[in-house]
């Protein structure tokens, strides 16, 4: 069995997954289960560009959503989207991420 930090390149959700969603969106920070983080690290390890981030305006209290180039030195994509709560942002970029993987949109 893999570390849960490693990335497995063929790692895809399972059906028995649905249940880290939840998980995820209770606590979006801090420590995860094994499986949880499993996922986690499938969904932050695509490719570089147009990754969806977040960068922070004001330090504990605003993000902006961007979007990654891919290209080493260019900037973020600055995109419209802000947030005022970090829950709110970290669970946006799941369910990004999740999409991207799977093609099924999280509400």
């Amino acid at each position: 069995m893999p570390d849960i930090y490693e990335v497995e390149d063929n790692y895809r959700p399972k059906p028995d997954d649905r249940r880290l969603i939840e998980e995820f969106r209770k606590n979006p920070i801090g420590h995860h289960s094994p499986d949880l983080q499993r996922l986690l690290n499938r969904l932050r390890s695509g490719p570089m560009a147009d990754k969806y981030c977040l960068v922070v305006i004001k330090p504990s209290r605003e993000w902006q959503l961007a979007k990654t180039s891919g290209v080493p030195g260019k900037p973020l994509k600055m995109l419209s989207q802000r947030f005022t709560r970090m829950d709110d942002a970290e669970w946006y970029v799941f369910r990004q991420r999740w999409k991207a993987l799977t093609g099924e949109t999280l509400r």
